[in-house]
């Protein structure tokens, strides 16, 4: 009989499970995968996360463009408001009570109580003209325009006593050019001009109608547009040619005020649009000549080669003063703020003009190794005290700027590639080393 084998219960195979058919009841007893409400909410996850970088992306934007271009916009838009509110309602009427003066000459003035709208429209028209100002951050239009607004509102409130919507305007206005006011820091031509076209227009229509207004205390008397508007220029202007004369006391106290009034307007705008050009023109003088003087114990660099500008920036962050010369015609990289003297490098005056006599090192830069030999020369000839380091460009000139004596020659290519061969086969690299690379020595 064979002998039954048997075998161990730790090495006995486990009992196959026959697979569940398909379709049979145990493969449906089985529980599917829970079909959870996640599963949409997972492939549109994406679609989230792309909306909300997008947005992120949008505000960040938006914070970006408000803190460059938002105060300034707003402002003036408040500011072309509260002057279309102040306009709008006044310029029928003013235009009716101008017609009639024209019409009737000088005697319907006094009967034209529709010129208490005036003041309303000239403070309208003086703050839309600031809108131009305050978008470029004129810190003038800066301060007109919180004087007209501080205006308009109190005109406002004494007119309808009561807030309106001019006065909602205007009290805007002002808390933006408040909070925001270091936004308004330029000084601009373009708004200055507006001050000052502001300013003499304004002063004109009141010397024309307070003309025509106390037109009968002159002797001759004012009677028309032309002759009132010829007696405001030769008052505001001082001249005085005495053809017309004031008679009462209130043509007097009339013309008093048109002359104060004119050499104030005068000088401000000369001081206002004048000045910062004079100013700007003598600065740069005064600075160009203070620089020239200081131009002691620096150094001086040729070129506006990579390397060059390197060194400048390397230099100025240590806060050594540097002087630069560039060629004719040849794009400056250096910031505006930077010593930069434009001419040839091999002229004394110009290396006059850069103070190289005076100058610690002078480090000839330039992307072609012939200029810079030309230029050690000539500051050799110049000044043979003052140190010079040529640098090479190309390795295989070092034979032929040396003959040009400099002090020091700097060879990027020699000094990398040695390097980079001491560093392959680990050959030692100490300062000793890294010097005679690094200047190219023998």
């Amino acid at each position: 009989m064979p002998r039954s084998i048997m075998v161990p219960p730790e090495h006995a195979p486990e009992p196959t499970r026959p697979e569940p058919q398909v379709g049979s009841a145990t493969r449906q007893n089985v529980p599917s995968p829970p079909t959870s409400a996640s599963a949409p909410t997972r492939r549109k996850a994406p679609w989230l996360l792309i909306v909300r970088a997008r947005l992120a992306a949008a505000w960040r934007l938006g914070v970006k463009l408000w803190g460059e271009h938002g105060p300034q916009a707003l402002a003036a838009l408040l500011a072309t408001a509260c002057g279309v509110l102040q306009v709008s309602p006044q310029f029928a009427p003013l235009l009716t009570a101008l017609q009639h003066l024209l019409q009737r000459g000088p005697g319907s003035v006094t009967h034209l109580a529709d010129l208490a709208a005036l003041p309303r429209v000239l403070v309208g028209i003086g703050l839309v003209l600031m809108a131009v100002g305050l978008l470029l951050r004129a810190r003038v239009a800066w301060v007109i325009g919180l004087l007209l607004g501080l205006l308009s509102a109190g005109l406002a409130l004494w007119i309808a006593r009561q807030p309106n919507a001019i006065f909602a305007s205007a009290a805007l206005l002002i808390a933006v050019l408040l909070v925001y006011s270091r936004h308004f820091n330029r000084s601009s031509l373009a708004a200055s001009s507006l001050f000052a076209l502001l300013g003499i227009g304004s002063l004109l229509i009141y010397g024309v109608l307070g003309s025509l207004w106390f037109g009968a205390g002159y002797a001759p008397p004012i009677q028309d547009l032309p002759t009132a508007f010829y007696y405001t220029i030769e008052t505001m202007s001082t001249l005085g040619y005495g053809d017309i004369v004031p008679r009462t006391v209130e043509a007097r106290m009339f013309t008093v005020s048109m002359v104060v009034l004119g050499i104030t307007v005068f000088a401000t705008t000369l001081s206002v649009v004048i000045g910062p050009l004079v100013g700007g023109s003598i600065k740069r003088a005064l600075e160009g000549r203070m620089q020239k003087q200081q131009r002691r114990n620096h150094y001086v660099i040729l070129g506006v080669s990579s390397l060059a500008y390197t060194m400048w920036k390397e230099l100025h962050a240590r806060n050594v003063p540097v002087t630069v010369i560039i060629g004719l015609g040849q794009h400056s990289p250096y910031p505006e703020d930077a010593d930069v003297i434009t001419g040839d490098a091999t002229r004394n005056e110009v290396l006059q003009e850069a103070g190289v006599p005076q100058a610690k090192a002078v480090l000839t830069l330039r992307d072609d190794d012939a200029e810079n030999a030309f230029a050690v020369l000539a500051v050799k000839e110049l000044a043979p005290g003052v140190k010079t380091i040529a640098g090479v460009n190309d390795a295989r000139h070092l034979a032929k700027i040396r003959r040009v004596q400099p002090d020091l020659l700097f060879a990027p290519q020699v000094l990398g590639s040695d390097l980079l061969v001491r560093t392959l086969f680990g050959e030692p690299i100490d300062n000793d080393t890294v010097s005679k690379l690094l200047f190219a020595q023998n």
